[in-house]
């Protein structure tokens, strides 16, 4: 019966379908909307109805475009080179698939929790237990236990009363800028200049919300930009603890007292600084007691953390309306079970004395690894937090940089170039570990001055001690104080 009503809907005379020529115009992809067209109205003769055919003098040649778009890239050294990286060995060393055994500096991993030996057994005991993926979307057989289990001790570890987990931080962000854009009756959303993509993405795509911009990290022109926008209506202020690319940190007290003297929902990225700073590793809010300041935190587990995913924590009210009404929350099939129990198990170590320890050794291999290259000669652009970016200002020397250390002494450390920072802003962003020794830092060192100087950069050893040691004490404010029980240096 089914095969036989098959045959008979399949077998059925279709009528052409019928356009208007503003119809089609409107459903053509960007590239053709540019395209030149020859109009022919012509009848529909089976259909009865009135069609407008589109024919182009030439088609559009795609593959043509997206070579010529390559290729400016290439000649503006800001074209991608994906290294590959199997990380088979214990953190900070891995293989790289040309040279072999490499040391990595540049790995968000920031603790090596991805290789800790409890996270590991808690993947293996969730694939033993639940299977490897999660069977669906949160809403269709893809929640479980062990997804509330996370949730709540996200919640637990930002001091809130939810969380709710999405498939990744750049889905978090995105996803729930433009939920609150879309829903919050005559929202205006405040950005901070130097935000992720992630953020900037949610807040364009947050229909025809009234979006304003902020200096970097400036409460002064936060206040200002505010004090403009119209009384009553609801605002979003969205910034970053942790700049990714400069390592600054942000004031982040005074940004959350002008956003709530002027009624703002504040919305704050934490992304590198989870299980980094603070007594239980929950990030700057924590360490500068801000937590209660701040409305909706977003963090990922796939740095600090050493697993995968994106999380938004806030209030009951708020993250039920993001689970109810996010499309990235609602649309995606959930984190897969060892994800879930790896992340869980994760946090639970770095809440713990040991992460402690973890954040006060990392905190050392920073400040030593700082030092020496100002020591030597490198153009450091100092912050107060555990990202060591190098100045080069040259995309064509920067990747030179990266390839010559790869290749002559075995050092992973990846260029980066525009878009993710400004042209003339080119840098290498080193990232030490607690488990990098002080040989590994000094080969580091002496590595980076060698190609330095044989790629044309000048050496500098004259360089501003006093703001290098205010620099370090800020960073002893951000990490728990050391005490003399505390190694040097990984064993």
């Amino acid at each position: 019966m089914t095969r036989r009503w098959l045959k008979e809907v399949w077998s059925r005379p279709c009528a052409p379908l019928a356009l208007t020529h503003v119809a089609v115009a409107d459903l053509r992809c960007p590239f053709l909307r540019a395209m030149p067209e020859v109009v022919k109205p012509k009848e529909a003769v089976e259909s009865g109805v009135q069609t407008t055919t589109v024919e182009h003098t030439q088609p559009f040649n795609y593959d043509a475009f997206a070579q010529q778009r390559l290729d400016e890239k290439r000649r503006d050294h800001s074209y991608r080179v994906f290294r590959r990286v199997n990380r088979v060995r214990a953190p900070p060393e891995a293989d790289e698939e040309q040279v072999g055994s490499v040391t990595v500096w540049c790995s968000n991993d920031y603790l090596g929790m991805s290789a800790h030996p409890t996270v590991r057994q808690a993947a293996t005991n969730a694939i033993n237990g639940y299977g490897t993926g999660s069977g669906g979307t949160r809403n269709i057989a893809g929640t479980s236990s062990l997804h509330v289990n996370l949730e709540k001790e996200l919640a637990s570890w930002h001091k809130k009363d939810s969380a709710i987990l999405f498939a990744n931080c750049f889905m978090a962000n995105q996803t729930a800028l433009t939920t609150l854009g879309r829903i919050l009756p005559r929202v205006e959303i405040f950005s901070d200049a130097g935000n992720h993509a992630s953020l900037i993405e949610g807040v364009r795509a947050s229909y025809k919300s009234p979006r304003h911009v902020f200096r970097h990290n400036d409460p002064a022109h936060l206040d200002e930009v505010l004090s403009k926008a119209k009384p009553g209506v609801p605002k979003i202020v969205a910034f970053e603890t942790v700049h990714s690319m400069s390592g600054a940190v942000c004031p982040l007290n005074e940004l959350c007292d002008v956003a709530h003297a002027h009624g703002a929902l504040t919305f704050i990225d934490e992304v590198h600084a989870v299980g980094l700073y603070g007594k239980e590793g929950a990030g700057i809010g924590e360490r500068d007691g801000q937590l209660a300041k701040m409305d909706l935190i977003s963090g990922t587990l796939g740095k600090a953390v050493g697993s995968y995913g994106g999380y938004i924590a806030g209030g009951d009210a708020v993250v039920d309306l993001l689970r109810s009404y996010a499309p990235g929350f609602i649309f995606t099939t959930s984190l897969p079970p060892p994800v879930l129990e790896a992340s869980r198990a994760s946090i639970q170590i770095l809440r713990s004395e040991e992460g402690l320890r973890l954040r006060m050794l990392h905190e050392n291999i920073v400040s030593m690894t700082r030092r020496r290259l100002l020591e030597e000669g490198m153009s450091v652009m100092l912050s107060p937090s555990h990202i060591v970016p190098v100045k080069v200002g040259d995309p064509e020397k920067c990747a030179a940089l990266s390839q010559r250390l790869l290749e002559r002494h075995r050092i992973y450390v990846q260029s980066i170039n525009f878009p993710t920072v400004a042209r003339k802003e080119e840098r290498l962003r080193i990232a030490p570990t607690p488990h990098h020794t002080t040989a590994m830092v000094e080969q580091l060192v002496q590595a980076l001055r060698q190609e330095w100087v044989a790629v044309g950069l000048q050496l500098n050893k004259d360089y501003d001690r006093s703001a290098f040691e205010k620099a370090e004490l800020q960073a002893r404010r951000i990490f728990p104080k050391a005490n003399a029980e505390v190694p040097c240096e990984a064993s």
